[in-house]
């Protein structure tokens, strides 16, 4: 049985009502005392928080569904409400979103929601087994939380390789003081797809677990220069007619000692990622849903301002974002403000966003959005006034013009954290390799079985620093529950951030809100395959 099917015969015994049980300090005298994810310190610090007075109730009904891709293409695959992404939401600082999620998956599978990015009470935050039990099939669950700072967000389940599937749906906090000037917006969503096209994830994950030890490749961490690895026209058991993707199933191609590599990626290579680039092949790249066959057309006058919104809410695959014709102002990034900084192109791991200021000529644009290092895009066009579409293949030259990371930018004076010594240092190192596929944190796999060994322990009130040390020789790109933090002094203010290989990136926070957070790699498979800890409260 792998980990997955594992986790959710673990979880679907448990009792949803039982979320607290789970937050129980550990009773080995090693394990410090800490604090409940529904205890009265979370119940506290949820109360400070600014209202408005306003509350959205909705239901999000997580089931199989049909999606249409574009191009004829139709995949089945799990969404929210029968849509890929899932209907945006939207709210102003200080509203309460009672959400409430309606599990309607197949196969007894479990789910929940993590509403990533946001700072919110611990027991709403949707990682099982940490802060709830999973979502058991049939059942319902009420999210409750006060969103209180405005900014680009996503939501998305947290078990398993659920990531990869169509559950996620932009989530915008509006700021009722909006000190930003543009005309309209348009949110984009970026994701890497596979399901119900080539396999499931599933799938890709039982694959990868087998590791490269039974390959004869050149680098044993994944760095084959092998170029088939760069095979994303591979579309074996497309479904066109909106079947299960049971070709999943069917006999897989090998090389090697019998090594499947069905899913498997090699050759991706890209310097901004200090050489490998990814672990998986995916036949489509995703602009709100759509292939670059029949992208998706945002529809305005010249001369309007336009507020981008970017999420990458894909599973493996890094983004390179440039608009044709055009240079962009970013403004914020995971939601916060930033220096404002002209650029030609972004570069956006999984799970990051950014937001992003552009006037708009006369015409026809490509938003083309690149996979890093796969040798493949994503596009969808900005029209403007007439002249023929470009070509789904197009690559704007701003690719290749100015390209900035995180680490580039500045965080807004107003958001800059005020400058004081640690209170507490913590080496995160982050181990692993392709060979074995034991991605790790501190060379341990989180357990599932027991979260609250080991914790990386925090105080109320401390400011924190962390030391993401990337011994392994792949990108990752490292998201912290429930808070953000700053990249080194004076960086911008994050929740995700990519640790290059065999560097270390230094970050602070301020230990604010209380309980018990997940801290993990952003990638689907290296967080499922154990590069996951928890970093919680001392009480």
């Amino acid at each position: 049985m792998n980990s997955m099917n594992r986790r959710s015969v673990l979880l679907a015994g448990l009792s949803v009502a039982g979320a607290g049980a789970l937050a129980a300090c550990s009773g080995s005298s090693s394990t410090p005392a800490l604090i409940s994810p529904s205890g009265p310190a979370v119940a506290a610090a949820a109360e400070k928080r600014t209202r408005s007075g306003r509350t959205h109730e909705l239901t999000l009904t997580a089931a199989q569904a049909r999606v249409d891709l574009g191009a004829g293409l139709k995949a089945r695959t799990w969404a929210f409400s029968g849509q890929t992404p899932g209907r945006e939401l939207r709210v102003s600082a200080g509203d309460t979103l009672a959400a409430t999620l309606s599990n309607q998956l197949p196969n007894r599978a479990t789910t929940s929601i993590h509403w990533h990015g946001i700072a919110l009470r611990n027991d709403m935050d949707g990682a099982p087994p940490a802060t709830q039990t999973a979502v058991r099939a049939g059942r319902n669950f009420t999210y409750r939380f006060t969103a209180d700072a405005p900014g680009t967000y996503f939501f998305h389940p947290h078990v398993g390789a659920q990531l990869d599937r169509g559950l996620y749906a932009p989530l915008i906090v509006e700021d009722p003081k909006e000190p930003l000037s543009y005309d309209e917006e348009w949110v984009v969503v970026l994701d890497d797809w596979l399901d119900g096209v080539t396999g499931t994830p599933d799938d890709v994950f039982a694959e990868l677990q087998q590791g490269m030890g039974g390959m004869h490749m050149g680098e044993a961490s994944g760095g084959s220069a092998d170029s088939s690895g760069h095979d994303m026209g591979h579309m074996g058991g497309t479904d066109m007619d909106g079947g299960t993707g049971a070709a999943s199933s069917s006999p897989s191609p090998s090389s090697g000692a019998g090594m499947s590599t069905r899913f498997m990626l090699m050759g991706a290579r890209s310097p901004l990622l200090g050489g490998d680039a990814g672990d998986v092949k995916y036949p489509h790249h995703l602009i709100n849903g759509r292939v670059p066959a029949d992208p998706e057309v945002f529809r305005t006058k010249p001369g309007k301002r336009i507020r981008l919104r970017l999420i990458n809410a894909g599973g493996d695959t890094a983004y390179r974002v440039s608009l044709g014709g055009h240079r962009l102002t970013l403004t914020h990034t995971d939601g916060f403000p930033i220096r404002h900084q002209r650029v030609d192109a972004v570069l956006i791991g999984m799970g990051e966003r950014y937001d992003a200021l552009v006037t708009l000529g006369d015409g026809v644009f490509p938003l083309v959005a690149l996979a890093e290092g796969k040798d493949a895009t994503g596009m969808a066009l900005v029209r403007t006034g007439s002249g023929s579409a470009p070509k789904p293949t197009m690559r704007p030259t701003e690719l290749d013009g100015t390209i900035v990371t995180a680490s580039q930018l500045r965080a807004a004076d107003d958001v800059r954290l005020p400058s004081k010594p640690a209170d507490q240092v913590h080496r995160i190192e982050l181990t692993g390799s392709m060979m074995a596929y034991n991605w790790a944190i501190n060379g341990k796999r989180f357990d599932m079985d027991n979260p609250t060994v080991s914790p990386i322990t925090v105080e109320q009130g401390q400011r924190v620093r962390m030391d993401f040390v990337n011994t392994t020789t792949m990108w990752h790109p490292m998201h912290l529950h429930g808070h953000t933090y700053q990249l080194g002094t004076g960086g911008p203010r994050k929740d995700t951030a990519i640790v290059l290989p065999r560097k270390t990136l230094s970050v602070f926070f301020d230990a604010d809100n209380p309980g018990q957070w997940m801290l993990h790699c952003h990638n689907a498979y290296h967080g499922e395959a154990g590069m996951m800890a928890l970093v919680a409260y001392q009480s």
